[in-house]
């Protein structure tokens, strides 16, 4: 298993400990990512690119893996990934350009799973 595959699975494991632990809170979490995550006037596409910028301007990743996967999925090319992803280090600078690190990595993996 790759690396960011691996943060993928710590993401599942953490929500099944929360789901034992905080039941109530993380039931009331997933419900508004759920909600937020629905197509409206933005594309599932459209919201996962947004979602990779915001991944690597918060240095999370685990939410990088998450979302450079969910954004292939819903059909983005490599190419819009990486822009997304620059948009963030336009905002946040050196240290979300060091975050292009493991979008690389999760488009290296994921592109060729």
């Amino acid at each position: 298993m790759g690396k960011m595959a691996t943060k993928l699975e710590e993401i599942k494991r953490l929500i099944g400990k929360l789901q034992q632990q905080q039941p109530e809170n993380i039931k009331a979490f997933l419900g508004f990512m759920t909600s937020v995550e629905q197509e409206g006037a933005l594309n599932t596409k459209q919201k996962e690119l947004i979602n990779v910028g915001l991944a690597v301007a918060a240095q999370c990743e685990w939410c990088i893996a998450l979302h450079v996967k969910g954004a292939l999925d819903a059909g983005a090319s490599k190419e819009e990934i990486l822009e997304a992803a620059m948009q963030a280090v336009l905002m946040h600078g050196g240290p979300a350009l060091m975050y292009m690190t493991p979008v690389e990595e999760a488009l290296e993996e994921f592109s060729h799973a």
